[in-house]
């Protein structure tokens, strides 16, 4: 899709909307570790990020458009040094074959607006077995809020 003169590249799945900004429009709305990562596929490095090892309660959204992706009750420690979670909410995230680097592997983005996330493996725990490996810069927190 051309918007001016950027390409935006859609993956699979996602939605060709109001969230289909340009690089100059992100630049403006993200850090650059939020940009380098949600929209040029990048990785923090392991055990730096702010929510590897947070647990208070609520939920994780997206750094990028503020998309709701996953709950704290699906949080846990898995010790690969991003945080990790056995589940997303339903539909609110894509997944995609990564071929790069020389490995097989399941890319994960949002499905509001397709920003990079992390990667999705098999070695979760026994409830679902699966663990999304999410970069921290990827994600906001909204804590519960108490009744």
């Amino acid at each position: 899709m051309l918007i001016g003169s950027t390409w935006l590249i859609m993956a699979q799945g996602e939605k060709e909307d109001h969230m289909a900004k340009s690089d100059f429009e992100w630049k403006k709305i993200l850090t650059d570790e939020q940009y380098h990562i949600l929209r040029e596929k990048g990785t923090e490095q392991a055990f730096t990020g702010k929510y590897d090892k947070h647990y208070e309660k609520g939920e994780y959204v997206c750094a990028g458009c503020g998309e709701i992706l996953y709950s704290s009750d699906t949080k846990y420690n898995s010790g690969c040094g991003w945080p990790a979670f056995s589940d997303g909410i339903d539909g609110k995230i894509n997944e995609t074959p990564d071929y790069s680097f020389g490995m097989v592997r399941t890319e994960i983005t949002c499905a509001n607006c397709g920003g990079h996330l992390g990667h999705v493996f098999n070695d979760g725990p026994q409830s679902t077995g699966i663990r999304h490996c999410v970069n921290s810069a990827s994600l906001d927190f909204k804590a519960k809020k108490e009744k």
